[in-house]
């Protein structure tokens, strides 16, 4: 395709559905991007800057709606900016090892699956944590000086988004753009932001902040959350992603090699300048062709917009977000945990057999409890990896587990050499099917999905018999 081609083709797909589209995972983007801004763990400036280059980066290079999200695992610790960046920078640096060498398949291929649901359901229940946080200083009662931040707003808050659950109504935007008119009320009309600082364009704003870890910063970084979040992305950002991508966009293939030396380049670079640490995700690409997007001019529109916010106003705009209502905030992090949890649900969609449904569901919940208690992901990987060793043994009995650990040892070379995409049986798989109405009628869609970051519509999208891959010789629990 020759460049005036490809001009025709984006501003053909340049449309409303593609800019609903594009708004499809945002709510995880905004509140985590917010409350990491307030609390200076990331640098809003930058974060405009590179998430909005990444975002128009991906879609040239993909040329599908791929998202680029937050590294959930990293930013829901409560660590500086400093080690925020060293375990972006980790993770970014190992899967682009991964992804250049070719070795990113086999994260998936040996990772046990009850772990990384172990992992994704302890990150929603500390982004749960994280909203209650918020809400033990607001009141029932209703004054002139809570009237934008109350409980009664916490309640119809909740109300609106479960109403809107499952439909394509972008009720994550809706909220943002209630309490941005409130914090403008505030800001501007009350003395509330009397002693903020206001939003301002004189000069434009750029990426002036470069952030240089020491050592122990790197290790804590890395420990605290890079090792657990180092398989949720090679799985969720890498794998999973690719396999949707088949399915939704066929004629648009990405290996897994490209897509991890794309999280890997976003980490390396942006990191260094205080942006948030990003990857990319199967929930992000099911919830933006969920809300309309079929081609990468949503995620270009996307990328354009938090670009001209970085330009525009960056890290001013850090005093409104100061007087954002905590209200509407704690609501909108609750509901991301919620979507993030609801991962766990598939842990034994494809298991048969009672006890290996058991084991997997108490591996879950160990390496959950573990990483929820010490508010460690490694501590929660490390004890859910060796939670699977014992449970393994225990069932299959010590010379059989020797033997096939033996086993799937050896098939490491014949796993790295054929880097056809299988996909671990319960990582997200789509398919979809849509019938085109007469020129003036209505659009009729239906669409399939079942990712790890976004509940299903209807129950009906939870159809077991859209995986037909063929497992490998030993599951991920077999192989320990």
């Amino acid at each position: 395709m020759n460049i005036s081609n490809y001009l025709r083709h984006l501003k053909k797909n340049f449309n409303l559905h593609e800019i609903s589209g594009s708004l499809g995972d945002l709510g995880t983007l905004l509140p985590i991007m917010m409350s990491l801004a307030v609390a200076g763990q990331i640098n809003l400036t930058s974060t405009l800057w590179f998430t909005g280059i990444w975002n128009i980066l991906s879609g040239f290079l993909f040329q599908v709606p791929v998202c680029v999200q937050p590294m959930k695992v990293v930013l829901t610790k409560q660590m500086p900016i400093e080690e925020n960046m060293a375990a972006g920078i980790c993770v970014g640096a190992i899967l682009f090892f991964l992804g250049i060498t070719r070795t990113i398949h086999l994260i998936g291929t040996f990772t046990p699956t009850p772990v990384i649901k172990g992992l994704q359901l302890g990150t929603a229940i500390q982004l749960i944590i994280k909203a209650h946080k918020l809400i033990p200083s607001l009141q029932w009662t209703i004054d002139a000086s809570n009237w934008a931040d109350n409980n009664t707003w916490v309640l119809l808050s909740f109300l609106f988004v479960v109403a809107c659950y499952r439909t394509r109504i972008p009720s994550a935007l809706i909220l943002f753009l209630i309490g941005l008119i409130f914090a403008l009320v505030l800001m501007f009309v009350t003395s509330a932001g009397d002693n903020l600082p206001r939003p301002s364009v004189i000069g434009g704003h750029y990426p002036d902040t470069i952030i240089v870890p020491n050592a122990e910063q790197f290790r804590n970084g890395f420990l605290n959350a890079g090792l657990g979040q180092l398989p949720l992305t090679s799985l969720n950002s890498v794998i999973a992603l690719c396999a949707l991508i088949d399915d939704l966009f066929p004629k648009k293939h990405a290996t897994t090699s490209s897509v991890a030396v794309s999280v890997g380049i976003m980490n390396l670079v942006g990191c260094w300048f205080g942006a948030m640490p990003l990857c990319h995700g199967s929930g992000g690409l099911a919830g933006q062709y969920r809300f309309g997007a079929r081609s990468e001019v949503s995620v270009i529109f996307l990328g354009s917009c938090k670009l001209f916010l970085g330009i525009l106003f960056g890290s001013s705009l850090v005093g409104l977000l100061q007087v954002f209502p905590t209200s509407i905030l704690a609501v909108m992090l609750f509901i991301s945990g919620v979507e993030l949890g609801s991962a766990a649900r598939t842990v034994n969609d494809f298991e048969a057999d009672e006890v290996l449904k058991r084991e997997n569901f108490t591996i879950m919940l160990l390496t959950t409890g573990t990483l929820v208690a010490y508010s460690n992901d490694g501590i929660g990987f490390v004890s859910g990896l060796v939670s699977a060793v014992l449970l393994s043994m225990q069932r299959l009995g010590l010379r059989t587990w020797f033997d096939r650990t033996l086993d799937g040892f050896k098939s490491v070379p014949r796993e790295w050499r054929d880097q056809s995409l299988k996909v671990p049986q319960t990582l997200p798989v789509a398919s979809v099917n849509e019938n085109f109405a007469s020129a003036g009628e209505q659009r009729d869609e239906r669409l399939i999905v079942n990712d790890m970051n976004k509940p299903p519509i209807y129950d009906s999208q939870m159809r077991p018999e859209l995986n037909n891959t063929e497992p490998s010789n030993f599951s991920s629990n077999e192989r320990l």
